[in-house]
């Protein structure tokens, strides 16, 4: 089955940095639009970041300027760094792929990050 799997998660103080992973197998994964999206306690999933197949990023704007999302096709992996990290940002961080001729659509298991002095 296809499988997304975060990794890169953990306790972090204000003001540091964090670089997450996503490893996906059984997909083509540089057909795939990859993203990031997070969900805080209480609140709903929103995006975070993505990446298309030509590394056109998109990026939310309560993070513009402190993220970097980027893609290593030939290890079918998708990462998110971030820095400058705020207590506002704890949630879990979900990887997913998307491919738009078909509406392909999945979803990682997500990860812990927390922002926390």
């Amino acid at each position: 089955q296809v499988q997304l799997v975060e990794s890169g998660g953990g306790l972090v103080q204000p003001g540091g940095s964090l670089r997450l992973s996503c490893a996906a197998s059984r997909i083509i994964f540089s057909t795939y639009v990859m993203g990031w999206y997070r969900q805080a306690p209480g609140k709903q999933r929103e995006l975070v970041a993505t990446i298309s197949s030509s590394s056109t990023t998109n990026y939310a704007d309560s993070m513009r300027g402190r993220l970097t999302i980027s893609r290593d096709n030939a290890k079918n992996t998708v990462y998110l760094q971030m820095n400058s990290l705020k207590p506002e940002d704890t949630a879990v961080y979900y990887c997913n792929a998307y491919r738009v001729y078909d509406l392909r659509n999945y979803w990682g298991q997500g990860t812990q990050v927390t922002v926390s002095s």
